[in-house]
């Protein structure tokens, strides 16, 4: 059912007891070296590894969407923050695309972590060698109060610090869509971002 505006049990919209986000996931070329990165650049605690893993064809690509030749070599998981799991996966695969996608593509993505003192954080990543592009970036509209600057693993991968120290300018008329509308139309703010 997609954009049928269907609720759940007592007008939830969305699935059924889904209560929040469990883990994201990534694939890396050497799953060492990003151990490494991730345990000493972001701070991340090692939990434990799984794999080799592999199937036969068929189950490899209706249950994870990969060639039928993949092999999943090994994988990490770690905690960062006390909150977030990454689940990091390294593959062996015949088709497998050693660029990762960019923002505008299809499939484009990033992590973003939040960080209380952007200038700190951006200056030990910097001190680092770890590859910040550009200055930090002041947001506007709903998102007003909000710095951020993206950040690239070894891998290339994009990350994304964000700090809003204060609140964003969203939470602060009410953290809703109406209280926002309600703002601008009050003639508070402006709408873009």
């Amino acid at each position: 059912m997609t954009g049928s505006g269907a609720t759940g049990p007592a007008g939830a919209r969305g699935v059924p007891g889904l209560v929040r986000l469990d883990h994201v996931g990534f694939t890396v070329p050497d799953l060492e070296a990003a151990r490494a990165w991730l345990e000493e650049v972001l701070g991340c605690e090692y939990l434990y590894s799984l794999g080799p893993f592999e199937r036969d064809g068929a189950w490899m690509v209706e249950h994870l969407g990969v060639d039928p030749g993949a092999r999943m070599e090994r994988l990490h998981f770690f905690r960062l923050g006390g909150q977030v799991i990454f689940e990091v996966f390294q593959y062996a695969a015949p088709d497998q695309r050693q660029e990762p996608p960019r923002n505008s593509d299809v499939g484009g993505h990033h992590v973003a972590l939040y960080v209380e003192d952007m200038d700190q954080a951006v200056a030990w990543l910097q001190e680092r060698g770890v590859e910040v592009m550009g200055e930090p970036t002041r947001s506007s509209g709903p998102s007003e109060g909000q710095r951020w600057v993206y950040f690239r693993a070894p891998w290339g991968m994009q990350f994304e610090l964000v700090s809003y120290p204060g609140g964003k300018a969203f939470d602060r008329v009410g953290g809703t869509a109406a209280a926002w509308a309600a703002h601008l139309a009050a003639g508070g703010g402006t709408a873009s971002g």
